[in-house]
């Protein structure tokens, strides 16, 4: 006699097996995510050229260099997705993981820049040296593109599955390291508006804006850390086939696109035009 509940979970996952392998679904996914990732692109490169209007003077900022990279980032994946029937079927494979794995090293540097950015507010703050951070970021990221590269090499000369799982671990520990960073410094700086007076000016909006973004960014580098994790030692769950459309929706969606929207909608508030003591050219 069947059960209906492990009746219903079949017909479930037989749903989900048909979505994978019907290859007009796969089109319409990946074809989905292209056009996502170019809106969010294309957001990201407006902002861009309004906050270069709006304060030329400047040079390159923090935030027109976050803007930037998010609109590199975002285009990498939209002309990933948007020619996903040739990506996923290059030769060596290797090739699919550093066009997959890219723009998620480059998403980590983008938005690792806000975690300088308010780790550098923070030490201000509280009158602490910020010498050194923009050091240690060039570093981390230097390190972390350099091991990457290797990794990729490596797979070239000679693929096989360990240094493949190899790679993937690496991806899940930098994603982890970030969260990290946004738990820290965005949540000290958090604590600290929060010490403000009540009313002091825009302290409130200050202070949701570092909430929200701290808690979105990792959340969504945490999701990364768990999914990438996994994926090393479950074929099921891996996200550089092209048979599992479905599974890359889910996780591109939670990890990029809606974050990257998100904090752009945040942060979407225009630098002043007069001098701020608030607003620091990048040197």
């Amino acid at each position: 006699m069947e059960v209906p509940g492990a009746v219903a979970v079949l017909n479930e996952w037989s749903w989900w097996d048909r979505v994978n392998n019907n290859s007009d679904w796969q089109k319409a996914i990946f074809y989905f995510l292209c056009a996502a990732y170019a809106l969010v692109s294309s957001v990201a490169l407006i902002q861009l050229i309004r906050i270069e209007l709006r304060v030329p003077e400047y040079g390159w900022t923090t935030q027109k260099i976050f803007h930037l990279m998010n609109f590199l980032v975002n285009a990498l994946r939209a002309l990933v997705f948007g020619f996903h029937s040739q990506v996923f079927l290059l030769h060596p494979k290797v090739l699919i993981l550093v066009l997959l794995d890219l723009p998620g090293i480059l998403f980590f540097s983008t938005y690792t820049l806000l975690v300088l950015f308010w780790a550098e507010i923070y030490r201000q703050a509280r009158s602490l040296s910020t010498d050194n951070f923009r050091l240690v970021y060039i570093s981390i990221n230097a390190a972390v593109y350099f091991i990457q590269v290797c990794i990729w090499l490596y797979l070239w000369i000679d693929h096989n599955s360990v240094i493949e799982l190899v790679g993937n671990i690496f991806i899940a520990a930098v994603s982890f390291m970030a969260a990290l960073g946004f738990l820290i410094y965005g949540g000290r700086l958090f604590f600290m508006l929060r010490r403000f007076p009540i009313e002091s000016k825009g302290r409130r909006k200050k202070l949701h804006e570092v909430g929200f973004v701290t808690a979105i960014c990792f959340t969504c580098f945490l999701i990364r850390c768990i999914m990438v994790f996994l994926s090393a030692f479950d074929s099921d769950a891996s996200l550089e086939v092209l048979d599992h459309p479905i599974l890359d929706l889910i996780y591109y969606m939670l990890v990029e696109i809606l974050p990257s929207a998100l904090v752009l909608f945040i942060l979407r508030k225009l630098p002043p035009k007069r001098i701020s003591a608030q607003y620091h050219p990048i040197r």
